[in-house]
Parts: structure tokens; C-alpha cells; sequence
């Protein structure tokens, strides 16, 4: 959320590269004149995502989907701001992975106007410090010197990596302590490392997630409420995408599953699988779901 003026830029241009290097040089994949996206014919079809372990699964999940039904699909990972700017710009086509009204707020009251949103696709969400259940202590406000004074985090553009730091300013007792910030696949790593020799490890947690499924954890209480309640994670398309690609928007808006649907996508992949394999096998197997999702194709 602090990322200074270079690294915009650097990461702005890095999105401008990847989405032509998406496009080819085809530029009736990305211009508003495209005679093919207005007559709705276009297979071209890009989402955006942010690489936490519950993104990865459902983007792929969904982008799997659309394939079955003919269209060309590239999942495009970005940093969480660049992703919601993104899509309200059109440059991506939509995202299934924004989270509300806490973890992303910000983002959202900045590029709501340009984006059509499509609604909760996932309920019961939640984000927080975890601990691992053999730590004797149950709230923020009770942390000492835990972890020697250090949370592990994970990117510094994330929605909970704002939160936390917000948690450092609003808790006395954490004046001096320090966010380390990483990657979700490093937060993780840490965690199984720790959890392995059973020493104490802070980090910054959501569920959905695998690792509840893995590992005895626990939220810490938030008296303070820096972390908000139950969220939902939600989704966003371009403008006229409704227009320009009906079917498209149409499975967007209908997707829908719950958090043992996206913990089973997520364990496999944790486990080795690749996630567009495991996305096809969660789609064999519940083909009634996927049918909901798609029942308003134009055959």
C-alpha cells in the first residue's frame, strides 16, 4: 500500500507488457473498436488475479470453465491494486477475487465507478492474525514478545498487509514489533517450518485457505476490530463486458461455491498438482455445480 512512485511505474509497465505479450500482435484483442467483441463473437478472454493460494484456485477453476466452452483464456497474476486497475480499465476482462468490505476497501472505493459488479461468489471469509494452537495466547492485545516482536506477512500490497500495519499503530503492545513482509508462498513455508520444530510464528491469515485444513491454527481475538468481520470474496468485470462477451459475463455472475469447494482446490494444488489439473478434476467431479454456473450459455 506504501509502494513508492518507481515501483508503480515499474509495475504498471510490467502490466502493459504482459497483457501484449497476452494480445500478440493482434491489437483487435485489446481495442474498444474491436468489430468482433461488440457482435459478441470474440474467444479472447483475460483474467486478472492476485497470487494468494485462494486466487490461484478459483481463477483457475473458473478460467478452466470458460475453456471447456471454447474461449481462449490467460490468467493474469498482478499485484492487488494493479489487478482492480486493470479490469476498470479494460485491460483484463474481469477478476473473481476481491475481497469485501474490509480487506479491500480501499480499492474498491477507488475504482468501483468503472468496474460492474457482479456480487459475492464466495461467503464466510475471513482475515486475521493465526497462531498456531500450542501458543499460549488468544488475542493481539495479550502478545508480549511472541515470535521475537515479528509477524510473518506475506506481499506488501496486500489488503490484510495494510490491516496489520494499521493493527502496529492501533495495539499498545505492539509498538515494537515488526511486519515481515514476503509472499504468501514464503508466509506459509514459515509457518510449516515453525510448526515442525513447534516454535512460536505470528502471520498474517485469511480463510478460505488450505492451511486450516493442514495445521491446527487459530485466529487471535481482535479486540479492536483493526481486522473486520466475516468478509466475502467477490466479483468484478470491464465495462460492457456484458455486452461484448454475454456468455462470458453470464458464468462470471453465476459462479458461486463455498469455502470446502475452494479448500479442496487449494490442497490439491498444495500438494503438487498443478493447478490447472487440479481445477479439471474439481470440474469432473462436480459437474452439477459447474452446470449452475454455465446454464445460461447460448447453446
Amino acid at each position: 500500500m506504501k509502494l513508492k512512485t518507481l515501483s508503480k511505474l515499474g509495475m504498471a509497465l510490467g502490466l502493459g507488457f504482459l497483457l501484449a505479450a497476452c494480445s500478440g500482435d493482434d491489437s483487435s484483442k485489446t481495442s474498444g473498436d474491436d468489430s468482433s467483441k461488440t457482435s459478441g463473437d470474440s474467444k479472447e478472454v483475460n483474467l486478472a488475479y492476485v497470487e494468494w493460494d485462494t486466487e490461484i484456485a478459483s481463477t483457475n477453476v473458473v478460467g478452466q470453465v470458460l475453456e471447456d466452452l471454447g474461449y481462449n483464456v490467460t490468467l493474469t497474476p498482478l499485484d492487488n491494486a494493479i489487478m482492480w486497475e486493470a479490469v476498470s480499465k479494460g485491460e483484463a476482462d474481469g477478476m473473481v477475487a476481491a475481497w469485501l468490505p474490509h480487506t479491500h476497501a480501499s480499492q474498491y472505493k477507488k475504482y468501483k465507478d468503472n468496474l460492474d459488479e457482479l456480487g459475492e461468489n464466495l461467503a464466510g471469509a475471513k482475515i486475521g492474525l493465526v497462531v498456531p494452537s500450542y501458543m499460549d495466547v488468544n488475542s493481539i492485545e495479550d502478545l508480549t514478545n511472541e515470535a521475537d516482536h515479528t509477524i510473518t506477512g506475506i506481499e506488501p500490497g496486500a489488503g490484510i498487509t495494510a490491516a496489520t500495519e494499521k493493527a502496529l499503530e492501533k495495539y499498545d503492545n505492539l509498538a515494537d514489533w515488526n511486519l515481515l513482509t514476503s509472499s504468501s508462498g514464503a508466509m506459509t513455508t514459515s509457518l510449516a517450518k515453525a510448526i515442525k520444530n513447534k516454535e512460536e510464528i505470528i502471520v498474517t491469515g485469511w480463510s478460505p485457505h488450505w492451511k486450516f485444513a493442514k495445521y491446527d491454527l487459530k485466529y487471535l481475538d481482535d479486540p479492536e476490530g483493526v481486522y473486520g468481520g466475516a468478509e466475502t470474496i467477490n466479483t468484478f468485470v470491464r465495462k460492457g463486458l456484458k455486452e461484448d462477451q454475454p456468455d462470458v459475463y453470464s458464468v462470471l455472475d453465476n459462479f458461486h461455491w463455498t469455502s470446502e469447494d475452494l479448500e479442496n482446490v487449494m490442497l490439491e494444488i498444495m500438494d503438487g498438482k498443478d493447478p490447472k489439473q487440479a481445477a479439471k478434476d474439481w470440474i469432473e467431479t462436480n459437474a452439477d455445480k459447474v452446470a449452475e454456473w454455465t446454464k445460461d450459455v447460448k447453446k
